[in-house]
This record gives structure tokens, sequence and C-alpha cells, in this order.
């Protein structure tokens, strides 16, 4: 089970590691109509009526798709699923093998992985899980990547050559994890779509040079979405966001200063 922040790359390292093993990848979003039959599979009705119940009208699920392939089957959001399809799993990872209604025994290629992801801050829609569940896993907490890390993934996935760019969309979008009024920060895919946006905003030839309001526009789009003010604040996303703004640009030791009432800034 890989806990953590959305954003973190859970999914990105699972398919990193599938795609080394050579083996399939199977996805499933936690949720709650992700019902057992779905999970493991069902009979085709139309055949059915025609034919009865057999192996040959069994329609595999991905549990089962996954047990017989030798693939990595996750499920994203673990605990927005029910717990009796979370019970039907408990075969499979302690036995590696379920038995399907009037198909038979399926056992699993050694290769099969059951691996599961879940936000440990996020209680919306989100059920208990039982500890029998809990007892068959092997839980890794993953948190942020560090701002060296962070700026590597956005360039990597924006392709800016800017680093000056990167380095301030990262620095911007990792003090929204840490700013007071907030209960909720952005992932790195904030910093990400900030310095794609910037660089998009830069083509269109209307901030006479102003950099930073250029960055602070990518900033309010980018970012205000995926920022969660604490209910007990009096302040807006975007009031937020601009205040991370200047104090990231007009903070700084021998920096300049700009008058918050202004949209211009001005050198000592």
């Amino acid at each position: 089970m890989l806990e953590g922040p959305p954003g973190t790359s859970k999914s990105t390292i699972l398919r990193a590691i599938t795609a080394n093993w050579g083996v399939p990848f199977v996805l499933v979003e936690g949720n709650a109509e992700l019902t057992p039959a779905r999970l493991v599979g069902h009979h085709n009705p139309a055949r059915v009526l025609r034919e009865d119940y057999s192996a040959d009208n069994f329609v595999p699920g991905p549990l089962v798709e996954a047990m017989q392939q030798g693939g990595f089957l996750y499920i994203e959001e673990l605990n927005r699923a029910p717990e009796d399809t979370l019970n039907t799993l408990l075969a499979a990872m302690a036995e590696r093998e379920v038995a399907v209604p009037r198909v038979g025994l399926i056992t699993a290629l050694p290769t099969f992985r059951v691996l599961a992801s879940m936000n440990p801050f996020d209680n919306v829609g989100t059920a208990r899980i039982s500890d029998s569940v809990y007892d068959r896993w092997c839980r890794l907490a993953i948190g942020y990547q560090d701002a060296t890390e962070e700026a590597d993934i956005v360039a990597v996935r924006t392709g800016s050559p800017d680093g000056e760019l990167v380095a301030d969309a990262v620095a911007l979008t990792r003090a929204t994890r840490a700013h007071p009024d907030l209960r909720r920060g952005s992932s790195v895919r904030g910093a990400i779509d900030l310095a794609a946006i910037a660089a998009e905003l830069e083509h269109l030839g209307s901030y006479d040079g102003d950099r930073p309001r250029r960055i602070l526009d990518a900033a309010l789009l980018a970012l205000s979405a995926r920022i969660g003010v604490d209910e007990a604040a009096d302040v807006t996303p975007e009031q937020v966001i601009t205040e991370i703004w200047e104090n990231h640009f007009f903070s700084r030791p021998g920096g300049p200063r700009r008058d918050p009432t202004t949209s211009t800034s001005t050198t000592p």
C-alpha cells in the first residue's frame, strides 16, 4: 500500500516497475461502484440465458485478469471502495488464488501483485478499512519530493529550458504546503502547470517584460483550484497565492521591492 498525498508519483512508480518487469498494469479506481462482481468478474447474461452458466461465458474482472496474466492489480484510492469488495481480495492476497462460482479455482502467476494507494488526509467519501484487510498489506508512506527533485520533474514534464522559471514555479508551489491559511497545498502538478502556462503567456507578448506579473497570472490559474483554504481563514485562494508570490519575488534580500497596492515593481 502506497500512502501519501496526491501528486507524489505513486502510480508513476508502479507503472515504471511493471514496465521494467514486462507485466500488465491493471488499474482499478476505488469508489462506491466497485462491487465484488466488478472486481472479480461476471457471467455474460445473454450467454447464460442461452447456454446456462459455464466457464466459457465468464467475463474476467480486473482481479482475475491480473492473476491470470501475472500483472499488477492497482487499486487507486483504496479507502473509497466498499468493505465487502475489499474482502474479496483476502484470498488472492493471502493464498494467491480465488474461487469463482461455476468456474473453479483461479491461481495467480508468480508475478501477480495487489497494490493500492490512499490519501490519508482526505476523509470525504472514504470508509474505514478493516483490520483483516490492513493485516495483508505492507505499507510504504510517500511524501513530497524535495525541491531539486520537483524541479527535475517539472523540467522533464514541461520540456522548459528556462531553469529560473522552473525554480520559481517549484518555489511558489512548495510554499502553498506551509501557508498557515491553507489546509491543503498543491502537489508538483501545480508547478508543472504553472511553468507551462507561464511559458505560453510569454508568447502572447502582452506583459512588456514584466516577468513577475506573468508568473502571478500563471500561478492564479495553476494553483487556485489545487489549494484548500482553511475554513477559519478569511481569505480567498487568490489572496493566498498573491501573498506567496509577493513574498517570493519582493521579500528576498537584494531583490526588488513592491508596493502591495500597485502592480509594478521598483528597484531600490
